[in-house]
């Protein structure tokens, strides 16, 4: 736990994780799956620090029609779809509605797929230990959905690792996963953005960046 009560950057975060998460450090079968956009600096510096493969895992909010950082749901590759059912009964939101956003949001997970890997086939994941990692959550419903698509690739044991989150999403999502591990649970808790000093956001251009950085260095160490 942090002793102060933000972090300077998600760099600065994913180095925080890094020291929370050290047990991991060079254990050739743990596959740290970062969310983009803003959850690759962090896990970047977490997969840095501790000489762990990186690679993502494509999610998508399904905001809200008119309120699109609220998020109704989300969607994950391989056709995962998780939704917040009590708020989309609440705001009589249609299944014509919720298919129309979803729509919009596979296109761009197929977008940042070709965008982020290129050519690159994604990782296997069957038998593996994955670390999740996102700078944040709040809702939680795109970690859900993320925590659904790995879970269909077997994995051995499936690991949630963020700076930041409400206690009331991390009691939600610790059924579904092995392990779940954050740093600062703030109270109350209005959005992750309010616990970073810096928030600005991730571009691609970062998000390539960063994974060609780590993409190199494996391939340095499996030479070595």
């Amino acid at each position: 736990m942090k002793s102060d009560t933000s972090f300077r950057d998600r760099a600065d975060a994913g180095r925080a994780l890094a020291a929370a998460l050290a047990a991991w450090r060079e254990q050739a079968d743990v596959l740290v799956l970062a969310l983009p956009r803003g959850g690759v600096p962090v896990a970047y510096e977490v997969a840095s620090a501790l000489a762990l493969r990186l690679d993502l895992m494509l999610v998508r909010k399904l905001g809200t029609p008119g309120h699109k950082e609220m998020a109704m749901g989300a969607i994950a590759s391989g056709g995962v779809r998780v939704l917040n059912d009590d708020l989309i009964r609440g705001l009589y939101i249609s299944p014509a509605a919720i298919d129309a956003v979803a729509q919009q949001e596979v296109l761009e997970l197929r977008r940042r797929d070709l965008a982020y890997r290129g050519k690159r086939p994604a990782p296997a994941v069957t038998g593996q230990r994955v670390i999740l990692v996102d700078d944040g959550l709040a809702t939680g419903a795109t970690m859900r959905a993320a925590i659904a698509a790995a879970r269909l690739q077997s994995p051995a044991h499936i690991a949630v690792a963020v700076p930041v989150a409400p206690v009331e999403t991390l009691a939600m999502l610790r059924p579904l996963v092995d392990q779940l591990i954050c740093l600062l649970t703030p109270a109350p808790f209005f959005s992750v953005g309010q616990w970073y000093r810096d928030f600005a956001q991730t571009t691609d251009e970062e998000v390539k960046t960063l994974l060609s950085k780590a993409w190199r260095r494996e391939l340095r160490d499996a030479a070595q």
